[in-house]
């Protein structure tokens, strides 16, 4: 596999499930980290079930309009499908090998998973939980991203320093669009169908046009950018620095950084929720979740 050392020390840690070393010095998680555990606490966030799944669960995407939640287990070569209304796992479906990424289309209630060791992406029916097809794509697809507006998927694949676009309707690659090494996380704003690349070793995040499928502007982040997330309602990208211990803020507008936020040790996923007007990151070197205000317009 064609990876530079800290790609390949992120991949072996996903793997192994151990996090990346924490700086010797710190003694406790930066104040912004403690901050947002703050304000879950006051806002009542509590663990309301803990669900058991398969083998070295990685990634997670849920269908609000099925209430049915999707996890890849990357060691289990299968996804397990969970019932939001009852917290209970309904389903096994078995897939490629070494599933890592996972998005759910709510408009065609479609499942897309990336398998990172057969360079494919599983679809799978939502209404049947049965795979549907498999998508050959690039070496070592991990990002998985679905614009519901436009019926297109887009993943991103590390060796080949590239992003497959699929066309939900037929199943096939339409376009393969170079970006920059290490191309990792991917997330897509359905509104302006702009589409946003964390590049873990150029220290970057690409903005991919949908409408021109090229690379429209290259923004730099901090060190190891690793997750990514849009927020359509503030035109707001969060990008995680997994080695800096912040979260990049990249206004759509101009695509350029606007804000460099501390929150805990090595910030991996991030997710946006634009009707709470909260940004959730996972830190995973400090077993916390560091809970953010949305920037407002």
């Amino acid at each position: 596999m064609r990876c530079t050392a800290r790609a390949t020390i992120l991949i072996a840690a996903a793997i192994t499930g151990l996090a990346l070393a924490a700086p010797a010095t710190a003694a406790a998680a930066p104040a912004s980290s403690v901050r947002g555990t703050a304000q879950a606490a006051k806002g009542c966030i509590t663990v309301t079930a803990t669900i058991p799944v398969g083998h070295s669960p990685d990634g997670v995407a849920a269908n609000p309009k099925t209430n049915t939640i999707y996890v890849t287990n990357f060691l289990g070569r299968t996804v397990s499908v969970i019932s939001g209304r009852t917290n209970t796992v309904t389903a096994t479906i078995d897939v490629g090998s070494l599933p890592r990424g996972v998005a759910a289309d709510p408009k065609t209630n479609t499942i897309y998973v990336t398998s990172e060791l057969d360079n494919t992406v599983s679809v799978i029916d939502g209404r049947t939980n049965t795979v549907t097809a498999t998508v050959p794509v690039g070496r070592t697809p991990i990002g998985v991203a679905a614009n519901p507006k436009t019926n297109t998927i887009y993943v991103t694949n590390v060796d080949d320093l590239t992003v497959s676009v699929i066309d939900g309707r037929t199943n096939t690659v339409t376009a393969t669009i170079p970006v920059a090494a290490g191309a990792f996380e991917v997330a897509v704003d359905p509104k302006t169908k702009a589409i946003y690349v964390t590049n873990l070793d150029t220290e970057t995040a690409s903005v991919i046009s949908e409408r021109t499928k090229t690379v429209t502007a290259t923004i730099p982040v901090g060190d190891i950018p690793f997750g990514v997330a849009a927020d359509p309602k503030t035109k707001a990208i969060y990008v995680t620095n997994a080695s800096d211990n912040t979260v990049s803020v990249i206004s759509e507008r101009t695509n350029t950084v606007t804000a460099t936020i501390h929150v805990g040790f090595e910030p991996r996923g991030v997710a946006a929720d634009p009707k709470a007007k909260v940004i959730y990151v996972a830190n995973a070197n400090s077993d916390t979740v560091s809970v953010l205000a949305a920037c407002p317009k």
